[in-house]
Parts: C-alpha cells; sequence; structure tokens
C-alpha cells in the first residue's frame, strides 16, 4: 500500500486525534469521536484518503 503521509504528519494527526477524543468523551459533539477515530486511523496506516483525491503527499 502506498503511503502519503511522513512521520511528523503522523504524530501531529495522533496528538491531535487523541485530544478530539477526549473532548469527545468528556462531553463535546458527537461527531467528534468520527473526527478522532478518523485521525487515528490515518496516522496508524500512514494513508489519508483525502491526501490521495487532491495527490497531495507530505512524505518525500
Amino acid at each position: 500500500m502506498l503511503c502519503n503521509v511522513a512521520l511528523w504528519d503522523r504524530a501531529f494527526r495522533f496528538l491531535l486525534s487523541v485530544f478530539v477524543l477526549s473532548y469527545a468523551v468528556a462531553g463535546g459533539p458527537l461527531w467528534f469521536y468520527g473526527l478522532g477515530l478518523y485521525g487515528l486511523a490515518t496516522a496508524g496506516w500512514g494513508l489519508c484518503p483525502i491526501y490521495s483525491f487532491f495527490r497531495i503527499r507530505t512524505l518525500r
């Protein structure tokens, strides 16, 4: 599988997703669960479908 997310981008996505999910668990909007899980999935796999659609690569 082709990766299009660099290591720094993956780390940033992971940290941001953890904060978003913790806010959702603390009583934030329901859609924050989806946003946080999407961020964790793309950070774990290194592939972002939105980046692929727009042909963006942070991985050199």
